[in-house]
């Protein structure tokens, strides 16, 4: 089956070799973030779960724990609570596992990807940047905001997750990552969003997870910590990083 774009002025859909369906918008510069989520048809106000950083680096045994934390309490979480999960919406990584646990666990939430649309492979397209990256296809929407980098959807990722939360609780939660996870960490605590690092998942968390316990190592985890938003939980205390979750998201409405 050959997949096809269908393609409407900034929005339109696209479908995966699969046969599902995503909405897409190209999103300009200056465009609001509240007409962005109009035109993606995401116009109910609902808690959100901001997922970000990677997958490298982990033993076998650490991706089957990380794999199962999407499947057992992520995915799970988000159904139950109502919630929108955002994620960078390519099929690498976590956000390739975040989208096979919804499709897992028969997950009817908005599963939100926003990438660099320079970066992003659409079906049946070709790639225009060498380390460009097909779009997840378990994913029900997709932004692709100007960007010719990754990590230049960073702070596109923390204000779209304020626009579409808009008084619900929300929630980020780091696990393992690389550089542009630093980037992630820092918008998104700049929108005053908690941040929930998965300790023993590697690499930037484990480097916050160690800020945390007074190890600061990098310059960087030194603001993360300070504002207070930050905590970690192991990542084989699945029962605790589901209860801490499901904490944060189910809290009342903000005024």
């Amino acid at each position: 089956m050959i997949s096809s774009v269908y393609k409407m002025e900034n929005r339109f859909d696209i479908q995966f070799e699969d046969g599902a369906v995503a909405a897409v918008l190209r999103a300009e510069a200056d465009r609001e973030l509240p007409l962005v989520l109009e035109q993606l048809g995401l116009v109910k106000k609902r808690p959100v779960l901001v997922v970000v950083g990677g997958a490298g680096k982990l033993s076998r045994e650490d991706q089957a724990q990380v794999r199962s934390l999407f499947v057992k309490v992520l995915a799970p979480l988000a159904e139950t609570l109502g919630a929108a999960v955002i994620d960078g919406g390519t099929d690498t990584g976590i956000m390739r596992m975040m989208g096979q646990a919804r499709r897992r666990t028969h997950g009817s939430f908005p599963l939100i990807g926003i990438a660099p649309e320079q970066m992003a492979i659409l079906p049946g397209g070709r790639a225009s940047h060498p380390d460009a990256a097909n779009l997840e296809p378990n994913h029900t929407h997709f932004v692709l905001v100007p960007g010719r980098y990754w990590g230049d959807e960073s702070a596109w990722i923390a204000r779209l997750a304020s626009a579409l939360s808009d008084g619900f609780p929300s929630l980020t939660v780091l696990i393992n990552g690389g550089e542009v996870t630093w980037s992630d960490a820092s918008h998104n605590v700049g929108q005053g969003r908690p941040l929930l690092v998965v300790a023993g998942s590697g690499r930037t968390a484990d480097a916050l997870a160690d800020a945390l316990a007074g190890k600061i190592t990098d310059e960087r985890a030194r603001k993360l910590v300070a504002s207070g938003l930050m905590q970690a939980v192991d990542l084989r205390s699945s029962e605790k990083l589901s209860c801490v979750i499901h904490k944060i998201l189910s809290s009342k409405i903000l005024s």
